[in-house]
C-alpha cells in the first residue's frame, strides 16, 4: 500500500454515502475497504424536499451543508477504524457532495453539491479534493457524467468494444471502443432508479420494489410508456445530463399516473428505463458487443433482465466480471478523480461532458 486515497459519492437516491478506500499503486486500483453510512431519516427527508421544490432559505441551505459534511466526516472515520489505519495514510479523499441543484444549460448553467469540504479535511485531518463539476462546467461542459473517465482508465480493452452503465437514481452509459481513433462518449440516458424508488415509495411499505418484483406483477402501458418517451430529453443529442431536479414525481404527475393501476405504472417506468437505455446504446455504441452494469440498480433482478431483452445482441452483466464490485465504482471513481487533481491531471473528457477543453476538476481543502 502506498498510493491511497477515499472516494466518498452520495447519489441521487439521497439516502446515505458509500465510502471506499482505494490502493492505485498498480493500474487496476485495488480496493481494501468499503463502507455505507446512512443518512439521518430526518435528514433524508430534508434533503430529498430541497431538492423536489428547488427553494429553501439561506439558514436551512448552511444548516444542511453542514449536516451531510458531518455525516461525510463520520463515514472516513469509520472506514479508517474498519481498515485499521491511520489518516496520515491517506493522500486525499475525493468528497462528490450531495447533489441539490444540477442545471448545465441556460443562461447561467451551474451545479451544486452541498457538504462543506473545508468541515471535512479539518475533522478528518485528510486533504480534500471536492466541487468537481463546475470546472468543466465554466469550460462549457455540462459537469456531468465524470466516472466515464474513470472506467476508460480501468475498463477499455484494445480489441473489445464496450459499455459501463451506472444505473445510479439517473442512468448513464460510457461508450468504450475498442480503437484508440474513436473518442469516448458518455452521457446520462434518463432516470433509472429515481422514479422506480419515488413511486415504490409512495405505494409501498418499503422506499424501493425489491428485486423489481412490484414491477413484474404489472404490466407496460404502451401509451403511457410513448407519452413518456415523448420526452424532448430523450430526442436530445449528446453531450448532455440531467438529475432528480428534472425527473423526479412532478415530472410523472404530468402524465396522469392516477389513471392507472400503480403496478402498471412501476411496470411502465421500468420500461422506460430499460428503452431510454437500450436506444441510447444502439444510437450510440452500434459495435458494442459487451454491456457492465453498475449503480444499485444491478440488484433489480427484474430490470436487469428487461435490459437483457432489449439488447438481444449483446453480453449483459455486471463490473464484477471485470474485477470491480458494482457497488464501488462510482465512490472508486472520485478517489480517483481526488487522484487526478492532486497529481496536477486533468479530470474530464471533452467528448463526453462537451467542454471546451480538458481542466483539473475540483478545489483542493488542505487539512490543518
Amino acid at each position: 500500500m502506498g498510493d491511497l486515497y477515499i472516494g466518498l459519492m452520495s447519489g441521487t437516491s439521497v439516502d446515505a454515502v458509500d465510502s471506499v478506500l482505494v490502493d492505485f499503486d498498480e493500474h487496476r486500483p485495488s480496493i481494501l475497504k468499503t463502507r455505507t453510512e446512512n443518512f439521518p431519516a430526518q435528514l433524508q427527508t430534508r434533503l430529498q424536499d430541497l431538492i423536489q421544490q428547488q427553494q429553501t432559505r439561506l439558514k436551512d441551505l448552511a444548516e444542511l451543508d453542514h449536516e451531510v459534511a458531518v455525516i461525510y466526516t463520520l463515514a472516513v472515520k469509520k472506514l479508517l477504524q474498519l481498515a485499521n489505519i491511520s489518516a496520515n495514510k491517506i493522500t486525499a479523499i475525493g468528497a462528490h457532495g450531495q447533489t441539490i441543484f444540477h442545471h448545465p444549460d441556460g443562461e447561467h448553467p451551474n451545479s451544486l453539491q452541498i457538504g462543506d469540504p473545508s468541515f471535512l479535511a479539518e475533522h478528518t485531518g485528510i486533504d480534500v479534493v471536492a466541487d468537481f463539476r463546475r470546472h468543466d462546467m465554466a469550460a462549457g461542459g455540462q459537469g456531468a457524467p465524470l466516472a466515464p473517465a474513470f472506467h476508460a482508465y480501468v475498463f477499455r480493452d484494445p480489441q473489445i468494444n464496450r459499455v459501463i452503465l451506472n444505473l445510479g437514481g439517473i442512468a448513464n452509459i460510457t461508450v468504450l471502443p475498442a480503437s484508440d481513433a474513436k473518442p469516448v462518449l458518455g452521457f446520462d440516458t434518463g432516470p433509472a432508479n429515481t422514479l422506480l424508488d419515488q413511486w415504490a415509495s409512495r405505494h409501498l411499505e418499503n422506499n424501493y420494489d425489491e428485486n423489481g418484483q412490484w414491477a413484474k406483477s404489472g404490466s407496460v402501458d404502451t401509451d403511457l410508456l410513448n407519452r413518456m418517451l415523448g420526452d424532448d430529453y430523450f430526442a436530445r443529442t449528446s453531450p448532455k445530463s440531467t438529475g432528480r431536479e428534472y425527473f423526479n414525481l412532478g415530472w410523472l404527475e404530468n402524465f396522469n399516473p392516477a389513471d392507472h393501476a400503480p403496478e402498471d405504472v412501476q411496470a411502465t417506468l421500468c420500461a422506460l428505463t430499460t428503452q431510454t437505455i437500450a436506444r441510447a446504446v444502439k444510437d450510440y455504441a452500434n459495435e458494442t458487443t459487451e454491456l457492465y452494469a453498475c449503480g444499485g440498480g444491478v440488484h433489480n433482478t427484474f430490470l436487469m433482465q428487461q435490459l437483457e431483452q432489449a439488447l438481444p445482441a449483446i453480453k449483459v452483466t455486471t463490473t464484477e466480471a471485470l474485477g470491480i464490485s458494482p457497488d464501488w465504482i462510482e465512490a472508486s471513481a472520485f478517489a480517483w478523480l481526488a487522484r487526478q487533481t492532486i497529481s496536477n491531471g486533468t479530470g474530464n473528457i471533452v467528448s463526453v461532458t462537451g467542454a471546451r477543453h480538458a481542466v483539473p476538476l475540483g478545489g483542493i481543502y488542505r487539512a490543518g
